[in-house]
């Protein structure tokens, strides 16, 4: 029987390895572990990858052309946070072959509840970056309002019991007590930063000639956000 392990040998990794699911932080970490330093489309064995990191959706579909077509390519992108992840129901957006979705089905089951089958390789990229744009707005207006709140003397608590049950009502709001960032303030490593990544990866694959300007002013914003006690 398999026992399962952790290592940071690649040798050991890349052993009979046949899927590769990467949640690398951005695409520079993705170039490594693909093309890079780690270089694990060269591995032999492998007959699929599975790229669950929020990126460009661009630079996904372009993976297509960069990959032996022998490799399935999936893109399925999650959501959820850490408690999500820690309790195995997490939401992923899925793009890729029908059959291909079908055969790694299995594996997105042992890791989340929630699974949007968003159309061919790089659907799915594009779905998330959308999702993550409103989150991200989510995000940028509750802290504002708590902020506000604060300014005005509110109860905290209080005040997201009524936006909960309200026509306020959002995930950020209405989870921000379980949500293991929901009072940092930005830093260059955090996710309060990767909010400002994934409006950019939107933002690459916005229509040509559409309107930036709120989602441009909502990045501006998320790299202000200060910490809250």
């Amino acid at each position: 029987m398999h026992v399962p392990h952790i290592t940071d040998d690649i040798a050991v990794f890349s052993e009979d390895l046949d899927t590769l699911i990467t949640v690398v932080r951005d695409i520079d970490q993705t170039e490594a572990v693909l093309f890079g330093e780690q270089n694990l489309v060269e591995i032999p064995t492998l007959i699929r990858i599975i790229i669950c990191s929020t990126l460009s959706p661009r630079y996904v579909r372009d993976l297509r052309a960069r990959i032996p077509a022998r490799i399935a390519l999936i893109d399925a992108p999650m959501s959820g946070a850490q408690i999500a992840a820690r309790e195995a129901r997490l939401s992923f957006m899925l793009g890729g072959n029908t059959a291909d979705l079908d055969a790694a089905q299995p594996l997105f089951s042992a890791m989340g509840k929630h699974f949007h089958r968003m159309g061919e390789f790089g659907a799915g990229m594009q779905a998330k970056v959308l999702n993550n744009l409103l989150a991200a707005s989510n995000t940028t207006m509750t802290r504002l309002v708590l902020d506000w709140a604060d300014d005005a003397g509110l109860d905290i608590s209080a005040l997201l019991d009524l936006i909960h049950t309200s026509s306020g009502q959002n995930w950020f709001a209405s989870g921000f007590n379980s949500i293991e960032f929901a009072r940092d303030g930005h830093a260059p490593d955090n996710t309060i930063a990767i909010l400002v990544k994934d409006i950019a990866s939107a933002l690459n694959a916005a229509p040509q000639g559409a309107d930036t300007s709120l989602p441009e002013a909502i990045q501006d914003t998320i790299k202000n956000l200060k910490s809250r006690p």
